[in-house]
């Protein structure tokens, strides 16, 4: 069984819930998953998983939260060649700029990206938003 980390920064909830249901697919889809706070795990230990379910709102002017996320992703970013990762993340207002910038910053940093894409939910996820992650989590299970 394939070790998935769920690593997710959530300040209102929602990207909680969606990283909540990430887990629930990947635990589904046969994943040795476990689900973390960005502030409950390092860069390196994340590092030794090799798929990897990253989860972070849209803050600001469009970016991952400046405080513990950015920070953590930045450190991250270096190991991730060779992994398999997918993005989600919730978001207010905006196009998708941060989803749009951070898939890039992935796919150049070496990582095999799920879907191509991130999974962007507008505020907080429905049944059918919620869906979508667990199949997300699913399908990172057996990518």
């Amino acid at each position: 069984m394939e070790k998935l980390a769920v690593i997710y920064w959530s300040q209102t909830g929602n990207t909680q819930a969606m990283a909540e249901a990430v887990l629930e697919g990947a635990r589904a889809g046969g994943a040795d998953a476990q689900i973390f706070a960005v502030s409950e795990i390092t860069a390196d230990q994340a590092a030794e998983y090799p798929r990897l379910a990253l989860g972070c709102p849209a803050m600001g002017a469009e970016v991952l939260e400046e405080a513990e996320f950015e920070p953590f992703f930045t450190e991250l970013e270096p190991k991730l060649s060779g992994k398999k990762v997918a993005l989600f993340g919730s978001y207010g207002w905006g196009d998708g700029q941060w989803m749009r910038d951070w898939q890039d910053r992935v796919t150049g940093a070496g990582a095999q990206l799920f879907n191509g894409e991130g999974l962007m939910i507008n505020e907080t996820p429905d049944d059918s938003g919620l869906a979508d992650c667990r199949a997300l989590g699913s399908g990172l299970a057996g990518f």
